[in-house]
């Protein structure tokens, strides 16, 4: 694509992010957008699903936002495949058309199967592709991904050194390893305005639990199990989820918890949790890249239950795994997750103050390697390549 950083009207270099599905896709890459546009202005753009929460995120902050046909990729057989397969295809040539009108002088993604469609159409218009990875074994979208990435000055990204050897050998010096992109906001969070927000005096200590966006039902259901337990050591803040919190906790349950000032559910915490995180003196959580990366910035010590089985494709077993080594996390296997189990490991951690602090201390390092910083870096590099070179080609600045 010939003159991709200079024909825009407002002459600044354009760039495409893609990514989706969850937010674990898309904040990261907001992380990522924000800080590149602080160090590099230029004009962001977001390829991404018809889904209302993708679009919805993206514009919130302030990011244009461009919706494309997305068909999830699976790896074993289902019906559903034939039709998502053509739905990837209207992507393509949705995303192309986009891409073409555009120009942008790279593509970020973040993955996600909406992603795909993206990097095909970019590596296929010349545009240079880089794929961001956040767990330790790549997932179906990045493997794709990673082709088109290796094609021209595009790259390939990972978060942990380990990740890089599960690709071909043939595309080994298109890797970096950068960590992961961590939103500014929890690095920078007060933990003063996460108890304002609670209604939490300073004197108050506090477990977090996270399920994520959508919650957890195993976690739901564990805590329900647990509260009155949990509750002697700790105010029980938790993010459970746009659903009902659990059979196992009534209505009055809830309610003598909260009366009490004990137990505080909240179905999503969106703009206030980097606060109530650095608040918290522990969080329970599952080991999604994006949460435990997150805490990690916090630098928060960490109960994990890795989603296990025909759930998950292995990813949070091996990022929790990974900060279980780092001695940042206690993790809780499949087997060992039951009412007694959990509130054996809180009420540990809860009497050693030694223990948690060396697990702060732990996760604290890992999450001070610097991800979005590092990725920055690397995309600023690529752009004032790409600067020079139309330069050299006779393009005008």
């Amino acid at each position: 694509m010939g003159n991709n950083l200079e024909e825009r009207a407002d002459n600044r270099v354009c760039v495409a992010f893609s990514g989706g599905g969850t937010g674990g896709h898309i904040y990261p890459g907001l992380a990522v957008a924000a800080a590149l546009q602080k160090e590099y202005p230029c004009r962001i753009f977001w390829i991404g699903s018809s889904k209302a929460l993708d679009r919805s995120i993206v514009e919130e902050a302030g990011i244009e936002f461009f919706s494309i046909p997305a068909g999830k990729l699976r790896r074993n057989f289902s019906f559903r495949n034939f039709s998502d397969l053509f739905k990837v295809a209207l992507g393509f040539f949705a995303a192309r058309k986009i891409l073409k009108r555009e120009k942008p002088a790279l593509l970020f993604s973040k993955g996600g199967f909406v992603s795909v469609p993206p990097c095909a159409a970019a590596a296929c218009l010349g545009v240079p592709v880089f794929t961001h990875e956040s767990d330790f074994s790549p997932g179906l979208a990045t493997r794709l991904n990673a082709r088109f990435a290796a094609k021209g000055s595009g790259r390939i990204i990972t978060a942990y050194a380990e990740t890089a050897r599960r690709f071909s050998k043939k595309i080994q010096d298109k890797i970096c390893v950068l960590g992961n992109p961590v939103r500014a906001e929890f690095k920078s969070a007060d933990p003063q305005k996460g108890r304002a927000f609670l209604g939490a005096d300073k004197t108050e200590r506090i477990l977090l639990v996270l399920g994520g966006s959508q919650g957890a039902r195993e976690l739901n259901e564990l805590v329900a199990s647990s509260i009155d337990g949990l509750t002697k050591n700790y105010l029980v803040v938790h993010q459970t989820g746009a659903g009902a919190m659990s059979a196992h906790l009534t209505a009055e349950d809830t309610e003598f918890h909260r009366e009490k000032c004990q137990y505080k559910p909240y179905p999503y915490i969106k703009e206030e949790l980097p606060h109530v995180l650095a608040a918290a003196e522990l969080v329970l959580a599952r080991s999604g890249a994006g949460t435990v990366w997150e805490c990690a910035a916090a630098g928060k010590p960490m109960i994990l239950l890795p989603l296990a089985g025909s759930a998950t494709r292995g990813d949070q077993p091996e990022n929790a795994h990974f900060f279980e080594k780092a001695g940042a996390a206690l993790v809780l296997p499949p087997g060992k997750r039951e009412a007694a189990d959990l509130l054996e490991a809180v009420n540990m951690l809860a009497e050693d103050d030694g223990k948690r602090e060396a697990m702060a201390a732990a996760s604290a390092r890992i999450g001070n390697t610097g991800g979005t910083g590092n990725i920055v870096r690397l995309l600023i590099d690529a752009l004032k390549q790409g600067v020079q070179a139309e330069r050299n080609n006779g393009g005008e600045v």
